[in-house]
């Protein structure tokens, strides 16, 4: 089934709740959401649903405060599934085989997102072998985060264990660079399942545009969406129409936004300041147009 992108995002916010508050000490605290609002006397001092920083820290205790409510860190398990990857520092065995990137970058970004992220890079041999261990990781999964080929077996596979665990939808949202997704709720808790594409770069959008903000939902965060700003555009894009495109970018130091090279390749990623968004209904922009660039938060220093 095709979906428009935003379509896509509403459907899984819509299965993404805030988790249940709980008073937290407050070194464990740091980091987390505040679930609700805080007063000294009748002054109010911490507001809910922002993230509890350092001098948020501090300012409870000068007030007497060992403790804070809080939303806890969701937990997400990565999961990365296909026969062909490699653990890097193993040798590859032929030239189809290649280094398994998804694990480490989705679970280090889900930690970047305010989640506690928990690695798992399986080769399932069979069904039986990947509805074990899907299984096995719901017991300590707020959400869990699945990526795997859509060119070969992993993608049926991942889908056919998935059905039988729960109510799952196949879906292929209009976002270039992207592919099939399954979205869904499994096991007795109803817990969240999404899988990915397992194209790194397509994984990485749909980490930033589906996986984050449902990560910042259920911590009740007040920001959910990054930041974004309109800056003038340095030199020319294109995009595929009938597809929502997130080109990546770097900001220049007169504050444009500027196209990275070798779109394909991940350096552009890792290189990247923020994403040059480009509307389905848009074949791109010409210089010097205003763009809405989402921040990624990054720097050099």
């Amino acid at each position: 089934m095709d979906s428009r992108v935003s379509d896509f995002l509403d459907q899984l916010l819509a299965i993404s709740h805030p988790l249940e508050p709980f008073d937290m000490p407050l070194l464990d605290a740091h980091g987390a959401s505040l679930a609700q609002d805080i007063f000294a006397g009748e002054r109010l001092v911490l507001r809910a649903g922002s993230r509890i920083r350092s001098t948020q820290i501090g300012l409870a205790a000068s007030i007497g405060l060992d403790r804070l409510p809080t939303r806890p860190h969701p937990r997400v398990v990565v999961i990365s599934a296909g026969d062909d990857l490699v653990e890097p520092g193993q040798p590859l065995g032929d030239e189809e085989d290649e280094y398994e990137t998804n694990s480490w970058m989705l679970t280090t970004a889900v930690r970047e997102a305010g989640a506690t992220g928990y690695r798992v890079h399986t080769i399932p041999e069979n069904h039986a072998q990947l509805r074990q261990i899907v299984e096995d990781q719901l017991v300590r999964a707020d959400l869990i985060v699945i990526s795997g080929e859509s060119q070969d077996e992993s993608f049926a596979l991942i889908t056919g264990v998935l059905a039988e665990m729960g109510d799952i939808t196949t879906v292929t949202p209009n976002l270039a660079e992207s592919g099939q997704h399954n979205f869904g709720l499994i096991g007795p808790d109803k817990t969240p399942v999404v899988t990915l594409p397992g194209d790194p770069i397509g994984a990485f959008l749909s980490m930033e545009i589906f996986i984050r903000p449902m990560i910042r939902t259920m911590l009740g965060a007040s920001n959910v969406f990054r930041n974004v700003l309109s800056l003038p555009l340095a030199e020319s894009v294109t995009s595929p129409i009938g597809k929502t495109s997130y080109i990546r970018a770097a900001i220049e130091s007169n504050g444009t936004a500027i196209a990275l090279p070798d779109q394909s390749d991940l350096i552009s990623l890792s290189d990247a300041a923020g994403l040059i968004a480009v509307p389905e209904k848009s074949q791109g922009f010409k210089a010097g147009e205003m763009v809405n660039v989402i921040i990624l938060e990054r720097s050099n220093n």
